[in-house]
């Protein structure tokens, strides 16, 4: 009889025979690696996880013990060991369970996890309201070396050796971020490695000068000690306040039991550094562990992706891709900045063919975008790709340090928009929002792969500080144009006129709106398409024209209504005092959930019939068509979603 099947509580782990954790974490496993290859998820970061977690939830007491998880890919182990096993099928799926961690999914879930870096300063603020409240539970943050790159995680590593408090530190090295590691990190992780032979030597120096420098007391012993940390990195979490422990295979869950057993108890800060494998226990994740980080649906015995899912039109990011290589070899001083994701933003390419131009901070966004205004500063033109939702964290470099002193740094924002299965932690629709309001920052949103690589040319080329951004997945197959072009700055473009109504709309939701417009004409609904292009500057030229068609427009995005594209649009109309009428299509005052994109837009109302739909209850609401809303209406003029 299987185990797994049995487990429905933390509880009922600790109640099995400590020989029977191989079986069930063999069980973990395949669960897992059959799931995923159905529903596609983050693959080879759980598989290397799972005896840690399986320890974990042996030794602690939890839920009243936090585990508290960086990222959250790697915890669906966690998940089906905590009452999820029955659901764990709907993982990422339209109602189902969630990729990351949800507090309102279980107890057990102590704190939400979606982006990186978190994990030490939650466990740390969890630590210190539990001696606030004078509790006695343990405090666990499991930590990726990836996530140890970003420089929060080094925030809470210093304020945790201040405090002093009773917390424990898992750091999981697997030696990989979603790609492969970079930076010091790395070599400092490695010589940890060693540790075991370091610390005799250290012993052996500090007994030497006790010996031969005795008559200088305790003085120069403690200098060597200083001069130790030089000598001997591993030191370096000692020197902050922490003990460490380590390393110790992670992939031996009896071993790991008797050191969490043994760690437990130590007061004060303690780091475990864990080795582990990525995508341990199946073969081709082992053999690929880029690839099979995060995965679509796939043939769980051949290991190869499903076919079937892929579309004839290149997606977006290899779109930018290819262009960044065009750019490049016109321009000697283009240069690429991702953090920690060459792949995940199609940034690869450029770094086989351009390594000298190319850099990878590690998971550093804030970094990423200071440093790039760094370069800017001194003649280079820097291209940031980052996923939107990470720049998110990167707010402030953008304002202070780029926009303030108005430096050419160009933001590539990938999944920008609505993403899918991540789920509202991944989501790309505030960046609009969050852009919009610093002074001195253009957006721009293509509406289609084509103008995507016109519109990165027409960044790099204006000397200004620039956003691009655009959607993640498969583009609208339209042609490329074999030659680049800068794009009139500013401008956005008629689709079609219309003298019922104008739908102006931004990004990958103009063809959608277009093909709304045409299905309205059925209806016998004359309604203009314009393609905004630039969110800022704003087109108000093209929106003067478009009210003399009709006073009544209709704005769609794939952000939040709440300062975004729209908004701007009502601001525009209500300054300048003009007459007219206007909805506009977006996403309310909520977080959007997972599913895959044509489920999310068709329930936002933002799909071809969301819009055709809002458009003519609009227009109906307005009485007639080819209408103009009197003077003696302008106080009612603008209507919220």
């Amino acid at each position: 009889m299987k185990i797994l099947p049995r487990i429905s509580t933390p509880q009922d782990v600790r109640h099995l025979r400590q020989e029977l954790l191989p079986e069930l974490c063999g069980e973990i496993r395949e669960t897992i690696v059959s799931t995923i290859s159905h529903t596609g998820g983050h693959l080879g970061s759980s598989l290397g996880t799972v005896e840690i977690i399986t320890a974990l939830h042996y030794v602690f007491d939890t839920p009243a013990d936090k585990l508290v998880f960086d990222t959250g890919h790697q915890a669906y182990t966690h998940k089906l060991l905590t009452g999820r096993y029955e659901k764990f099928g709907t993982i990422r799926q339209l109602g189902g369970l969630s990729g990351f961690l949800k507090r309102h999914e279980s107890e057990c879930d102590s704190f939400g996890a979606g982006h990186a870096s978190t994990a030490l300063s939650a466990a740390l603020g969890m630590a210190a309201a539990r001696d606030q409240r004078g509790g006695t539970n343990k405090v666990v943050a499991i930590v990726s070396d990836g996530c140890m790159t970003g420089g929060m995680a080094y925030e809470a590593l210093q304020n945790a050796g201040q405090l002093g408090k009773d917390i424990l530190v898992l750091v999981n090295d697997n030696q990989m971020f979603i790609s492969n590691r970079v930076g010091s990190l790395g070599t400092f992780l490695t010589k940890l490695l060693t540790k075991e032979s370091v610390q005799k030597v250290e012993q052996r120096m500090e007994d030497f000068l006790k010996r031969k420098f005795e008559t200088f007391g305790d003085g120069l012993v403690k200098v060597a000690r200083r001069a130790r940390v030089m000598l001997f990195p591993g030191m370096l979490f000692e020197e902050m306040g922490f003990t460490y422990y380590g390393p110790v295979d992670g992939h031996n869950v009896n071993q790991l039991i008797e050191t969490l057993r043994t760690v437990k108890n130590i007061k004060g800060p303690v780091i475990l550094h864990v080795v582990t494998q990525k995508g341990k226990g199946y073969q081709p994740a082992e053999e690929k562990p880029i690839a099979y980080h995060g995965v679509g649906i796939f043939d769980k015995e051949a290991g190869v992706q499903n076919k079937s899912e892929a579309r004839s039109a290149p997606s977006y990011t290899k779109v930018f891709s290819n262009t960044m290589l065009k750019l490049a070899a016109a321009d000697e001083k283009l240069t690429a900045i991702t953090a920690a994701m060459p792949e995940g933003t199609g940034l690869d390419a450029f770094r086989d063919r351009y390594p000298g131009r190319y850099y990878d901070v590690g998971i550093a966004e804030e970094h990423a975008v200071t440093f790039a205004a760094g370069l800017a500063a001194d003649g280079a033109k820097p291209v940031v790709a980052l996923y939107s939702s990470f720049m998110q964290r990167a707010y402030d470099q953008a304002m202070h340090d780029v926009c303030l002193q108005d430096l050419p740094v160009v933001l590539a924002l990938d999944r920008a928009g609505v993403v899918g299965e991540d789920g509202p932690t991944h989501h790309g629709v505030f960046d609009y929002s969050f852009l919009r309001n610093i002074p001195g920052m253009s957006i721009i949103a293509p509406k289609d792969e084509n103008e995507l690589q016109h519109a990165l040319k027409t960044a790099v080329d204006c000397g200004k500080p620039v956003t691009v951004r655009y959607p993640r997945g498969a583009g609208e197959g339209v042609a490329l144009d074999s030659d680049l072009k800068d794009l009139p700055f500013g401008k956005g473009e008629w689709l079609r006129r219309g003298r019922d109504c104008t739908i102006i709309a931004a990004g990958n939701r103009v063809c959608p709106a277009l093909r709304a417009a045409e299905s309205l004409a059925g209806k016998g609904l004359d309604c203009g398409v314009i393609n905004i292009r630039f969110i800022k500057p704003l087109d108000t030229a093209i929106i003067e024209e478009a009210l003399t068609d009709s006073s009544f427009v209709v704005t769609v995005e794939d952000n939040v209504l709440a300062g975004g594209f729209g908004s701007s649009v009502a601001e525009y109309l209500t300054a300048a005092g003009r007459d007219f009428r206007l909805k506009m299509l977006g996403i309310g005052d909520e977080y959007v959930t997972q599913g895959k994109p044509a489920q999310l837009y068709s329930l936002l109302g933002l799909d071809d019939q969301g819009i055709a739909a809002a458009t003519e209850k609009f227009l109906k609401n307005g009485h007639t068509a080819h209408t103009r809303t009197s003077a003696k209406e302008k106080s009612k003029c603008f209507q919220k979603k």
